[in-house]
């Protein structure tokens, strides 16, 4: 210790590394001994704080009539993956396959290991996990069943530019969850389940806000930063029922899923000033209202013009050209972000696993997007690169398999 009027160095040029690290290890000890202190005052103020809650351990009920995945609250991690059928998969292996996938499915979302987990400690905590499947053409035709009208590929739109890379496929893993090693290891564990029947063809990565970061049923907003998804039907009501779920045959409590991938210039949309962001997407930026209203879920007024007569909503808005006047034509939106790697002078390589469910693609999806191939001014700074349609089977009872309507 030193004496008032006392340099540090006594005499010498400089500290010394060993007076400086004694120094800082007295020094340590001393506010080690302040913050016990601290605690120990502050300790008799009342009880300890309790811990922050941990959400890692909350499940989605994987048997049902339905699948999971579809009306549950979207997680902040989605993983999506599309296999090809093997040459010679038999409808008797399918069944076998179908199986295997449900049944690790169903341990692995309640937090439980695979049959044969090899990591059985990275299963513990599932974060709302929830698997659902997804069957293509080939796979209805391998299983000798009878495929619904609208499931083939979409019909060619001039908007499009897409790569196989990203579309089709027989198969459908949709894996998602709140914690993203939960959505890589059920990965894993369900792709060593089907590699004797199916190998990948593509998969997707995609991500939202995280977990408790927005209050519970806050619309997701994509990377141009608008809100995505305003007009939903909500789950568990009538109209959700009757927008989403199938009533036909097999696929009767299932629904259909179209998985699109969507490049968006995030470079050129920076050139764009608001007022021209605005006026392309028909809303606000700030709340996601539409520019006739304040609030996201004012219903649009088409009709309403400015003092000089133009529609105050213009005719090529993404708003105005995603609503119809035949109420058949909805669809439920539960997308995801993606954004990888740019490459070379590029700052972004960005966008949007656009995912939609319905119980009618023809029906539902088709008409809605050949508006938006036709006029939607979004598809300046956005181009669609993939495309798949898949019929999503409904649930099944413990027990049973996901698939077992079509294949038994």
């Amino acid at each position: 210790m030193t004496r008032p009027g006392k340099s540090v160095s006594s005499g010498r040029a400089g500290s010394t590394r060993r007076q400086f690290l004694l120094g800082g290890a007295v020094a340590g000890v001393g506010a080690a001994a302040a913050i016990g202190a601290d605690l120990a005052v502050s300790s008799t103020d009342g009880p300890a704080a309790e811990p922050a809650a941990l959400h890692g351990g909350q499940t989605v009920q994987f048997y049902g009539a339905h699948q999971a995945g579809i009306d549950t609250a979207a997680q902040a991690h989605g993983l999506f993956v599309a296999l090809d059928l093997l040459d010679g998969t038999t409808r008797e292996d399918l069944v076998r396959m179908m199986r295997i996938l449900t049944d690790d499915a169903a341990r692995l979302t309640q937090g439980s290991p695979a049959l044969a987990d090899s990591e059985p400690e990275l299963a513990t905590v599932p974060a709302r996990l929830t698997v659902t499947f997804g069957f293509g053409p080939r796979f209805v035709a391998r299983a000798r069943g009878e495929a619904p009208g609208w499931l083939k590929a979409l019909p060619a739109f001039a908007v499009d530019r897409l790569l196989p890379e990203f579309s089709d496929g027989d198969l459908l893993l949709q894996i998602a969850a709140d914690d993203p090693l939960a959505v890589a290891h059920t990965a894993r564990m369900l792709l060593k389940d089907t590699r004797s029947f199916a190998s990948v063809r593509w998969s997707q990565q995609g991500f939202r806000r995280a977990h408790g970061s927005v209050r519970p049923g806050t619309t997701m907003r994509n990377l141009f930063g608008q809100v995505d998804g305003t007009s939903n039907p909500a789950p568990d009501t009538p109209d959700f029922d009757q927008v989403v779920w199938n009533r036909d045959g097999w696929l009767a409590g299932g629904t259909s899923a179209v998985v699109r991938r969507i490049g968006m210039d995030l470079d050129k949309w920076d050139r764009l000033d608001r007022g021209g962001r605005e006026q392309s997407v028909g809303r606000y930026l700030s709340n996601g209202a539409p520019l006739t209203g304040t609030d996201e879920f004012d219903e649009p007024d088409f009709e309403a013009t400015t003092p000089i007569g133009f529609p105050v909503i213009p005719e090529f808005s993404h708003v105005r050209r995603a609503r119809s006047e035949n109420t058949a034509e909805r669809i439920f939106r539960r997308g995801y972000n993606y954004d990888d790697r740019p490459i070379g002078e590029a700052v972004s390589l960005s966008g949007l696993i656009f995912v939609s469910f319905q119980a009618d693609v023809d029906r539902q999806f088709v008409p809605i997007q050949k508006r938006l191939d036709q006029l939607d001014l979004l598809n300046e700074w956005t181009v669609p690169i993939g495309s798949a349609v898949f019929a999503i089977p409904p649930g099944c009872a413990e027990g049973g398999f996901v698939g077992e309507t079509l294949l038994t």
